[in-house]
């Protein structure tokens, strides 16, 4: 499968074309998509979470497609909304964006701050294809981004820093994408920025489509379906072993796969039966912001519509300064209730962002 792609030269045009004019390439995309459909067989054997599994990979594969063959030129960046994408506990209080780059170019942003809460940007090497990594390469920090009397901002991106540039995120020679993340407290207040991204080298005329570049994107885009599924997999898998608690982990699985180096992350996996619930108590510490999450069994966040999210500015505190969180079928009248929303097993996530200190939460299973 694919094999034409480690040919080299004049001899990988000529393989790419043949495999084009055959329709071998389609059926190498077809058969690397079935594969990873064997992520989803390989996870719960009920018919509900194998139907969100297969959910979840066409999600991966429309983003995957559209960045692969449509937004990945490096020399003409755009822009990437995740839209209805959800990744490895995507955060529902996010507005999340990405571009494609290369770590020996230069860039621009310009954009308009907005008053949402948080605005972060991170250089990263994408090998979700390669390895199921998202190293980090150079971070922009909302405390560092340095905004305009106006409102206005500019970050140049590049491998060495400008003696001019107010704002810097850096690139490495293996940089392949710019991550935006912006996180509201309050979504019904706050406005997120509005951004463009230019390079600023002279960038050569675009040329005809070849062969090479198809092939080559639905390699990428069935092997990044199939990568993304199975790290995301394996980490459900991991949490399992530890049922309804949220340990630390250790964060350095979490950075290897695109986690903001800001952010704390305590994951875990939870399972009730009927009539029972997780109440989960902690600390929280003084931080910039933080957040409670309930994600599937596949580590997306459920849907938004039901009370599945709180944050610094949604949470009713303890009079002590404590957190208590109920996640149930129902609420119960107390704690500060997180709906299952149908779900009877999944995954949840507590971030504390830029804090100096990292609360343990307790965990235990009630009858209601």
């Amino acid at each position: 499968m694919f094999q034409y792609w480690t040919t080299s030269g004049s001899n990988m045009s000529e393989a790419t074309d043949e495999a084009v004019l055959t329709g071998q390439a389609w059926t190498d995309f077809c058969t690397a998509l079935e594969k990873a459909g064997q992520v989803v067989l390989a996870g719960p054997d009920n018919a509900f979470d194998r139907a969100e599994g297969f959910r979840y990979l066409s999600r991966l594969l429309r983003n995957s497609l559209y960045a692969t063959l449509e937004n990945s030129d490096p020399d003409r960046p755009r822009w990437q909304g995740l839209d209805l994408v959800k990744i490895g506990a995507d955060n529902p209080d996010n507005v999340y964006h990405s571009a494609p780059v290369k770590g020996t170019n230069t860039y621009r942003i310009t954009g308009d701050r907005g008053t949402i809460a948080l605005t972060t940007f991170g250089s990263k090497a994408n090998r979700y294809a390669k390895d199921g990594t998202m190293a980090s390469t150079g971070e922009l920090r909302n405390d560092d981004l340095h905004v305009n009397d106006d409102g206005t901002v500019e970050v140049l991106v590049s491998a060495d820093k400008p003696s001019e540039a107010a704002n810097w995120l850096p690139l490495a020679v293996d940089s392949t994408m710019i991550v935006l993340r912006e996180s509201y407290l309050d979504r019904t207040t706050e406005v997120p920025g509005r951004w463009s991204i230019e390079r600023l080298e002279d960038t050569p005329p675009t040329e005809p489509l070849t062969s090479s570049h198809v092939v080559r994107s639905l390699q990428r885009a069935a092997l990044g379906v199939h990568g993304t599924a199975a790290t995301f997999q394996a980490w459900t898998e991991l949490f399992m072993t530890r049922p309804n608690e949220l340990p630390d982990w250790g964060q350095e699985m979490f950075q290897r796969a695109g986690g903001d180096p800001e952010i704390f992350y305590l994951h875990g996996y939870w399972k009730l039966e009927p009539g029972s619930a997780w109440v989960i108590d902690t600390a929280v510490p003084d931080c910039p912001y933080w957040n409670f999450q309930l994600s599937n069994w596949w580590m997306e966040s459920l849907d938004w519509d039901k009370q599945i999210t709180l944050n610094k500015h949604t949470a009713r505190l303890n009079e002590d300064g404590t957190l208590t969180i109920v996640v149930a079928e129902r609420d119960p009248g107390w704690g500060h209730w997180i709906d299952t929303a149908g779900h009877t097993n999944g995954t949840a996530l507590i971030r504390w962002v830029g804090a100096d200190e990292h609360p343990l939460p307790t965990c235990r299973v009630v009858e209601l």
